[in-house]
């Protein structure tokens, strides 16, 4: 029996953790439960993939290549803001400076995968980081770039604010969903993409503002990503079904793996 497929995941980064969680001046990285759980429910495993640069005088000893060469995939989660100066430009405000560290390894496991042929799949600012790594740029905050957006983003709500999206004809999510364009998604996302990446195509929109939610890219290589949380919709009724969506993915992983 073939062992499952080994899914990578991209850390979340905390470096400067409150004091009350008794970390004091250490860097935490970790991922959201909901996103290792989506994956496992298709019997993958999902490992971590812990940045490699410490920050101090030394320098681990495993490369970016080395982890690519060991896992099927790599989902890029979500999390904090893409820095602006990651696509050429100055933060507008400080709370939009994002996080440059995670962006430079972020953009160095996409760019490995590529080269190994290994499927990417990204979510939220997964699909900004793509974007961006491949010469795109982003709206640093959508109701400031483009006041006549709907709400993209809730305080309150959070994981339950939606809003409808339109699958594009002839994509490889019209292939994924069938006939019926028109799904109900959710919306955690205050960022979005401004100019599209180079070899990237758009796949979905928001049905009201034309915000770009999702998009794929050209090539053999298999990378798409969604502006909503695939993994948050997985028991959530009259939200789109998230499971085409993995399993998709997941079939990339197992024909490069053979």
């Amino acid at each position: 029996m073939s062992r499952p497929l080994r899914i990578g995941l991209s850390p979340r980064i905390l470096h400067h953790p409150p004091a009350e969680l008794g970390f004091r001046n250490k860097t935490l990285q970790y991922l959201e439960q909901s996103i290792a759980h989506w994956i496992m429910r298709r019997h993958a495993l999902a490992f971590m993939l812990p940045s490699i640069e410490t920050g101090g005088m030394e320098r681990s000893s495993v490369r970016v290549r080395d982890y690519v060469a060991e896992i099927d995939g790599l989902v890029l989660q979500g999390g904090a803001d893409v820095s602006p100066t990651s696509y050429g430009e100055t933060p507008l405000r400080p709370e939009w400076s994002g996080d440059r560290v995670r962006d430079l390894y972020e953009i160095d496991l996409f760019w490995e995968c590529v080269v190994q042929g290994r499927p990417v799949l990204g979510i939220c600012r997964g699909l900004q980081l793509i974007n961006v790594a491949l010469g795109g740029s982003l709206h640093q905050d959508i109701a400031t770039d483009y006041p006549d957006a709907i709400p993209h983003v809730d305080q309150a709500l959070y994981d339950r604010h939606r809003h409808p999206i339109h699958i594009e004809t002839n994509s490889g999510l019209a292939r994924l969903y069938g006939d019926n364009p028109e799904h109900l998604v959710s919306s955690i996302h205050h960022q979005a993409i401004k100019r599209l990446g180079r070899d990237l195509t758009v796949e979905a929109i928001s049905e009201s503002d034309g915000i770009i939610e999702a998009i794929r890219m050209r090539g053999e290589c298999y990378v798409t990503g969604f502006q909503w949380h695939p993994e948050f919709h997985a028991d959530t009724t009259g939200l789109l079904d998230s499971g085409p969506i993995l399993e998709d993915f997941l079939a990339a992983a197992r024909k490069q793996r053979t």
